[in-house]
């Protein structure tokens, strides 16, 4: 049964886009399904911005299949892109590859893939299966070498001068005699959005070549060294015989209607597919959408040329890592989405991408940054549970942990994040001690496998492991610091004896909570339920720094009563006995 979808009164931006799409569907092509497209190139990792561009139309269809409607989402591989540039921390020698379509290109050494392609889509892949992403994946190697669009290859051929003619009002031209405009200073630029096309669904802003036998927008690859060096020297309309030299030296004359080793320069490639498609929605990142850009002009080519229609294309916005600049896939190293989820649950990374529209940026944390953000999503999970959620924020939930057809998997017993980091940390993921520690946590609802708490708290230990700098790591002392236990005065003796003695009766979570708050309030004559004031704050960050250097050796650490839980009773005593 389709979900019935919220009012668009309370519409967030997925159901606002799905309301235009699907009256543009209706208008262009009534009674036939709505497809909504995406573009990815494995010319390199695909990483957390590219999945945006996934993302955007997956959330759109999900929501016009909620309504009961037919959708498609295409996925186009475009693999059958150039080889651009060897990708940092690539052996230097896949150089000699550069200009083989990405299928034709090995894969990275040790890699198990047959292609330098299937290397980079296959973690994308496996991905989008964990994050409940249903499409139809169309290899464009698959469809060019099958010959799927010569009848739009040889139209394109035919109107070569009419495409010459709309790609010239976007090509900047020197007069001959002109002089040089003077420099503008110009704020810097960074590099990784000048990079950021690559992946994303255009390996290359070409636009065709333009030499002594005119301009053609179909690029040969060569049949000898199989790369697209080429250049069309000839061509007739009649024969479809198309002559082309290579710069290794090749010089071939095939007949286009018969050929298969080539595709459109991208420009006319990619509205070619819009109306080969009928795409109704595709969204395009920052660098298609500028004056000129291949979205801007394909909008152009596709309806004086193809006789189709463009898109509706938001442009969507770059997404960061907290304490990294924008992501490039050129740079090598950048999170994919496959790093992601070894550190946190599907529906937590698909809410980041729901609760944001498209045009606004936002970061995706690997750093400590992770905890508050889970700490939101489980704030959100109770307003939801208690119907408080503003109806934004719950369709952004809705749209995070279940899709049109089926709930995604989540952890049964979703202890805080913050908590099963600190219980990993502290025990280094010894199971038994991490159990013992989850079980004191609530005595009267007690953990009692682990499995309760699972994928999160397998989340949580990624994270530790991966993403912690081992001098972060906490390492709790194995004998008392005696030196600066003798050195306390009589105020911080009392302190840690008034700690030890409440230790049983407080053995929680909740119940240390409140004890270890309490110490600094009893010892300055204040009521448990005393406001905070400034001085009391004082106090207690002073106690608790003294507890941490005792316990840990560093002024700070895991959250206390996490920390006490997993050192233990018996050990804390040791640790702390004035």
């Amino acid at each position: 049964m389709p979900i019935v979808a919220q009012s668009t009164t309370e519409a967030d931006w997925v159901s606002r886009f799905a309301d235009e799409v699907i009256a543009e569907a209706d208008r262009r092509a009534p009674g036939k399904p709505v497809v909504v497209a995406s573009g990815l190139s494995p010319s390199g990792p695909i990483h957390l911005g590219n999945l945006r561009e996934v993302m955007t139309p997956h959330l759109v269809a999900d929501e016009i299949r909620r309504r009961g409607r037919e959708v498609v989402h295409i996925l186009s591989w475009d693999d059958y892109d150039r080889f651009r540039k060897v990708p940092a921390g690539i052996d230097p020698s896949w150089a000699e590859h550069i200009g083989k379509p990405l299928t034709a290109v090995p894969a990275p050494a040790g890699s198990e893939y047959s292609s330098w392609a299937e290397h980079f889509k296959a973690p994308m892949i496996a991905a989008l299966a964990e994050l409940g992403i249903e499409y139809r994946g169309i290899s464009q190697t698959e469809q060019y070498t099958a010959g799927a669009y010569r009848e739009q290859i040889l139209f394109a051929m035919r109107e070569r001068a009419q495409i010459d003619a709309v790609l010239d009002r976007y090509r900047t031209k020197a007069k001959p005699g002109a002089k040089a405009a003077p420099k503008q200073q110009q704020k810097p630029v960074d590099e990784a959005e000048i990079e950021a096309a690559e992946g994303s669904g255009a390996a290359d802003e070409d636009d065709g070549s333009t030499g002594g036998a005119g301009y053609f927008p179909y690029k040969p690859y060569c049949s000898v060294c199989d790369r697209d060096l080429t250049t069309v020297t000839a061509y007739d309309d009649e024969t479809t015989e198309l002559t082309y030299s290579c710069v290794c030296g090749h010089e071939e004359t095939v007949k286009l209607s018969e050929h298969n080793r080539g595709k459109l320069v991208w420009k006319v490639d990619w509205p070619m597919r819009w109306a080969y498609e009928g795409v109704i929605f595709e969204p395009s990142g920052v660098d298609h959408s500028s004056p000129g850009s291949s979205f801007v002009v394909g909008g152009q080519i596709v309806r004086e040329i193809f006789g189709g229609e463009q898109p509706i294309g938001p442009m969507y916005a770059f997404v960061g890592i907290s304490g990294m600049a924008k992501m490039s896939s050129s740079k090598g190293g950048v999170p994919i989405p496959a790093d992601a989820l070894e550190i946190m649950e599907a529906p937590l990374l698909r809410w980041l991408y729901a609760r944001r529209r498209p045009n606004q940026s936002f970061k995706i944390a690997f750093d400590q940054e992770i905890q508050r953000l889970y700490d939101e999503w489980d704030a959100l999970e109770r307003k939801i549970a208690d119907g408080s959620a503003q109806a934004a924020d719950a369709a952004a939930y809705s749209r995070a942990t279940r899709t049109a057809d089926r709930e995604l998997p989540r952890t049964p017993r979703p202890l805080s994040y913050r908590t099963l980091a600190s219980v990993v940390d502290i025990t280094t993921g010894d199971e038994q001690q991490t159990l013992r520690i989850l079980r004191d946590l609530d005595p009267g609802n007690p953990v009692t496998s682990l499995d309760e708490t699972r994928p999160r708290l397998d989340r949580a230990q990624a994270w530790i492991t991966t993403h912690v700098p081992a001098d972060q790591r906490t390492r709790v002392r194995d004998e008392p610091d005696t030196e600066l236990l003798g050195s306390l005065g009589e105020a911080e003796r009392e302190s840690l004896r008034l700690l030890l003695e409440g230790l049983d009766d407080h053995w929680s979570l909740d119940g240390l909570t409140a004890h270890v708050y309490a110490v600094p309030k009893i010892q300055a004559g204040l009521p448990l339920d005393a406001k905070p004031t400034p001085e009391l704050k004082v106090a207690q960050r002073t106690f608790f720094a003294l507890l941490y250097r005792l316990l840990v050796g560093r002024d700070t650490g895991p959250r206390l009563p996490t920390l006490l839980l997993a050192v233990g009773a018996e050990r804390v005593r040791k640790l702390l006995a004035p």
